[in-house]
């Protein structure tokens, strides 16, 4: 067992990082202000591969591990955690146009949207379908040679600014529950599409959320992704992986703040001595990075899991996107603390990194429902040897 990193992580590593560096951290300030979603940026990140990131080659993706794809997505929310997290759920979309598409569809938007000229969007859950995802009420009825898209979906980044749609919809009845769900790859200015407004958000502001109606719009059958009654199993495919990347997200933004907590504690004296003298600061810094080292390997370990198609590789999963997402969001709250009435003022990064990092703990499934998959798993007949 080797935690190192191989020849061709570092340099997915340095690329990034470097990458983060240049062309997110210098305008994360600006991009959170002023609620800029900047598609210029996006084409730079795709002609590095980071809008197809693990997307087979045959889409036009590289084809990265789930764990290589991981060490990228941490560098880039060390720069600007929304914007990583919007690549993130890009990246989903894509990966599940790509894995189940038809390969009209997939020539259709594989090549744009890995290069990032175009963007998708996620669209699961409903005013009424949280984390109970498989009550969904939006409707897709077979006409033809068409489906007819009836219902809306909320909370869904980037709407209005995407160009795809990923929209889970019943083909099936309401007493089907999850088995009467299919994906669609819709385009996202059909008409009866209608968005909303741009809501008002506490992070995340560098990509938009919108609610999205669906009135009557028709669907082409080729836009299906894999077969009727598979689109929740699609979902939750997609939500794995989906749960590994926001958690290293959080992880990111906790480095992110771990490297300014540092570097201020070393500057800022008080009492005459730097705060880095201080046994309680130096104790609390310690822990800071203790957990995040913690987190990071979890997060790991579960996109190894992933990687391997292990049996347990949804369970691991949640509990990385729990046990980080947690974790990571205590770190950049402590790191604001450790840089008192500096870390509340919008000059420092720190009051950023915590509100992006704070929504992690609810999307992409509460952690409270990460917690329902663990316990749900851990009290079936030989679980706590299976999971070690």
């Amino acid at each position: 067992m080797d935690f190192t990193l191989n020849e061709d992580q570092q340099a997915f590593q340095d690329t990034a990082r470097a990458f983060a560096r240049e062309q997110m951290a210098p305008y994360a300030a600006d991009w959170d202000e002023n609620k800029i979603f900047s598609k210029e940026f996006y084409a730079k990140a795709g002609e590095l591969g980071f809008c197809g990131l693990y997307t087979p080659e045959h889409a036009g993706g590289m084809n990265l591990t789930r764990l290589d794809s991981a060490i990228v997505l941490e560098e880039l929310a060390a720069g600007c955690t929304s914007t990583a997290a919007f690549i993130s759920i890009h990246n989903m979309a894509t990966w599940m146009i790509a894995q189940w598409g038809k390969e009209s569809t997939i020539e259709q938007w594989c090549g744009d949207l890995t290069q990032g000229k175009k963007l998708a969007s996620y669209c699961l859950t409903e005013s009424g379908a949280g984390s109970d995802a498989g009550s969904l009420r939006s409707t897709a009825k077979k006409q033809g040679q068409q489906y007819l898209l009836n219902g809306s979906k909320m909370f869904i980044s980037g709407a209005g600014d995407t160009d795809v749609l990923v929209v889970m919809a019943r083909t099936g009845t309401q007493e089907e529950g999850s088995a009467g769900i299919s994906a669609f790859a819709i385009p996202a200015q059909l008409d009866g599409i209608h968005y909303g407004k741009n809501e008002a958000k506490m992070g995340w502001n560098s990509q938009p959320t919108r609610a999205i109606s669906f009135e009557n719009v028709l669907v082409d059958q080729d836009s299906l992704l894999g077969q009727e009654g598979e689109g929740f199993k699609i979902a939750m495919r997609g939500l794995d992986g989906g749960r590994i990347n926001i958690a290293t997200c959080s992880i990111g933004a906790a480095q992110a703040c771990i490297n300014h907590s540092q570097k201020y504690m070393l500057e800022r004296q008080q009492f005459g001595k730097p705060l880095a003298a201080f046994q309680a600061l130096q104790f609390k810094l310690a822990d800071m990075l203790t957990e995040l080292i913690a987190a990071r390997q979890m997060v790991r370990l579960a996109a190894s899991k992933l990687d391997a198609d292990d049996v347990d590789k949804s369970t691991y999963c949640a509990m990385a996107k729990r046990f980080a997402t947690d974790a990571g969001f205590n770190i950049c709250n402590d790191a604001m603390q450790l840089h008192g009435g500096y870390g509340y003022l919008k000059e420092y990064p720190l009051e950023r990194f915590m509100r992006d990092a704070r929504v992690h703990q609810i999307l992409e499934g509460t952690n409270e429902i990460m917690r329902v998959i663990t316990a749900r798993r851990l009290f079936e007949v030989g679980a706590p040897e299976a999971l070690r």
